[in-house]
């Protein structure tokens, strides 16, 4: 279709039209064929069952959700509560070593005492002395004999805890034998060597203690002696009989 403008004089003057403008009209896009909007309904009916099946699926997530996160505080007090019993029959269990080396050092019929508290799930642990039902301080029974072995039971109970695969088997035990009597050092060396074997640590000890003391007992004993300004190391004894037990 064409369609012209003319002004009045140009048209009563007979003359051609000043402006043809070219109209096109767009043309309807063709109706889907019934077959081809079955299938689309087809297609949008399976979409929506998918969805209805991912939002069924979805609540009932959250449903088994809900119900877990209502169980957490009961969980947890569970296992605080089983973590305290098992802490408590740890404790029993270095009681029960812990006096054994006592008596068998000082060679009186001493008891180590434990009482556990726990608090915001920490624990904290109170050491105490029992002398023939007297309650003593570990820090100053026995001139400091009592702290000096129990310090070195507890290190070996933490150090048998810890991965092989983090932490080397190394105890160093730095002159823990000096607030006993020297006739007790070699009971105490004793308990030592034979713990250390058992548990399988490779144990080094220092001490003023007179070397014929350790003998019986170690691997190697070197002697460090200054010596014009520096310090000598040489090994005195080497492979001596070793006595388990």
């Amino acid at each position: 279709m064409t369609i012209e403008a003319r002004d009045e004089q140009s048209a009563s003057a007979g003359e051609p039209p000043a402006v043809q403008l070219p109209l096109r009209l767009p043309l309807r896009s063709p109706l889907r064929s019934p077959a081809a909007a079955r299938r689309r309904i087809e297609l949008l009916a399976i979409r929506r069952d998918d969805r209805a099946k991912s939002t069924s699926s979805a609540k009932g997530r959250i449903v088994q959700f809900d119900a877990q996160l209502e169980l957490a505080p009961k969980v947890t007090d569970a296992l605080e509560t089983l973590s305290e019993r098992l802490f408590k029959e740890v404790l029993r269990v270095v009681e029960a070593q812990a006096t054994n080396a006592l008596q068998e050092v000082l060679d009186q019929e001493i008891k180590l005492k434990t009482e556990a508290t726990f608090k915001r799930g920490a624990a904290a642990v109170e050491f105490s002395i029992d002398n023939n039902g007297n309650k003593e301080d570990v820090l100053r029974g026995q001139g400091g004999s009592v702290a000096n072995i129990l310090s070195v039971s507890l290190r070996m109970l933490a150090l048998a805890t810890l991965g092989e695969d983090k932490h080397r088997r190394v105890l160093v035990l730095d002159e823990q034998d000096c607030w006993l009597r020297p006739d007790l050092v070699p009971k105490f060396v004793r308990i030592v060597q034979h713990a250390g074997r058992k548990l399988g640590f490779q144990v080094i000890m220092i001490s003023h203690h007179d070397q014929s003391v350790f003998e019986r007992f170690a691997d190697k004993i070197y002697r460090f002696a200054p010596l014009m300004g520096v310090v000598e190391v040489r090994e005195v004894a080497k492979s001596p009989t070793v006595v388990d037990g």
